[in-house]
């Protein structure tokens, strides 16, 4: 299923056929330099790849995200590059996550090699100049509606986080400098000042 794109159409949202897992990371594969996610209703997401900003402030969320995690030891962090099939049958990929490892190892071992048909526990979505506010609130709902304990998506333009529980509706935080875990992330703190700043000495 190759196919051509203009980068300046992205992100853009197309019609497919439904996939395997495999059809589906064979796909991936035959664009590098694309990034895909699927939606329950089976469209396809296209978006271009990160600016090296917002790279920056990804390594940064991930660092202290797996800093703690590896302290902490129940869980197990990942990044963009890795896809969940969620129980309604979407296809995701967070920022950042963490994950139980007793769900993780509870899968069959064959799953385990490949997508995790599971939701994370927790989920971080920072926001690039190419997301579109909207489609990127629709995806945290998501995230809890399947199965997410708290999800943060978190803004660098304005220096805000949105904060998201199942059956609540959003928390602003605005001009925060931290955020806190709670729930399955209890202890974890996350600096937020070099992730506005991630050029700052």
């Amino acid at each position: 299923m190759a196919f051509t794109i203009d980068e300046s159409f992205l992100p853009a949202t197309l019609t497919a056929h439904p996939m395997t897992d495999e059809e589906f990371a064979e796909f991936c594969s035959e664009h590098p330099d694309l990034f895909f996610e699927m939606t329950a209703d089976g469209d396809l997401i296209i978006s271009p790849p990160a600016y090296s900003l917002t790279g920056m402030r990804h390594s940064e969320v991930l660092k202290q995200l797996k800093q703690w995690a590896e302290q902490e030891g129940r869980g197990a962090v990942t990044d963009a590059a890795a896809g969940f099939v969620l129980p309604a049958g979407a296809r995701r990929s967070p920022d950042a996550a963490w994950t139980l490892k007793t769900r993780i190892r509870a899968l069959d071992p064959k799953i385990i090699e490949g997508f995790w048909h599971l939701c994370p526990d927790f989920v971080i979505e920072v926001r690039s100049k190419t997301d579109r506010l909207p489609a990127l609130q629709e995806k945290m709902r998501e995230w809890v509606s399947n199965g997410a304990q708290l999800a943060w998506l978190i803004d660098p333009d304005t220096r805000s986080a949105e904060i998201y529980r199942p059956h609540a509706e959003p928390e602003l935080q605005s001009g925060c400098e931290s955020l806190r875990g709670e729930g399955p992330v209890q202890g974890f703190v996350l600096n937020l000042l070099p992730v506005w700043d991630p050029l700052k000495d």
